[in-house]
């Protein structure tokens, strides 16, 4: 094995090729290439306005791309729509969380089941992220809008994996939340990923994304500027200047 998680050899489970996107005639994505390998953990990092959240929302299918070409498991997906994606085995958790509010949790979880691939394993599933997620399972019959903010976001991840997912896109998990909080979420994070699941994560806490993934895209502008092992990067001094403080 590959310190990628991948076989020698073996084909991405993610190729996105030169892809493009933008908004009205500004650029949100230039150009932007990138691969996941099963079992794999990438982050994306970037100031505000670098393309993260716009690439994360092209490879779940949410946007369109304008250029370019995204394989998933060796087939053409790059005109799917999210719910394509979906069954398919791409679950994006949007950034801000988005749980139903007037929803209880284990009525949220059932959402994210809804798609053919997630009803398949839906008692599977359900079992699995009860035991990722402790307090989930204390909480299933409370109202989701009333949970703080911390506890929506590992009901969102959790939503999330309901769908089945070979490959999990969590976009700004740790924005707005106590550093405590912070903490604990990274910790489920590193147990998400035991279980196999690949994962992209936009997040704009570079140090903590980076203790986590195996390896970083930068960019600026849209464009990836700096690729590497998440580790590595970590004493970059570019990275080191612009995303840890340092």
């Amino acid at each position: 094995m590959t310190e990628t998680g991948s076989t020698v050899g073996e084909a991405p489970l993610l190729e996105v090729d030169k892809l493009c996107f933008g908004y009205q005639g500004a650029i949100a994505v230039n150009n932007l290439s990138l691969r996941v390998a099963r079992c794999e953990a990438i982050a994306l990092l970037g100031a505000n306005g670098a393309g993260k959240s716009t690439t994360g929302k092209l490879l779940a299918g949410i946007l369109q791309p304008q250029q370019g070409a995204i394989r998933f498991a060796g087939e053409d997906v790059t005109a799917f729509a999210s719910s394509r994606m979906v069954d398919r085995g791409v679950t994006l958790v949007p950034e801000g969380r988005h749980v139903f509010p007037r929803l209880s949790v284990l009525e949220n979880l059932q959402m994210g089941a809804y798609a053919a691939r997630g009803k398949a394993r839906y008692a599977e599933n359900l079992a699995r992220v009860f035991e990722l997620f402790p307090r989930v399972a204390e909480r299933q019959r409370q109202l989701a809008g009333s949970m703080s903010g911390g506890e929506q976001q590992m009901v969102a991840i959790a939503r999330g994996l309901m769908s089945d997912p070979q490959l999990l896109i969590l976009d700004e998990p740790s924005l707005g939340l106590m550093p405590k909080m912070v903490d604990h979420l990274f910790e489920l994070i590193g147990k998400v990923l035991e279980t196999g699941v690949s994962l992209i994560l936009v997040e704009q806490n570079a140090y903590r994304a980076l203790e986590v993934v195996q390896r970083a895209y930068v960019l600026e502008k849209g464009q990836v500027t700096i690729e590497g092992a998440g580790r590595e990067l970590l004493s970059n001094e570019t990275v080191r200047k612009s995303f840890l403080g340092l």
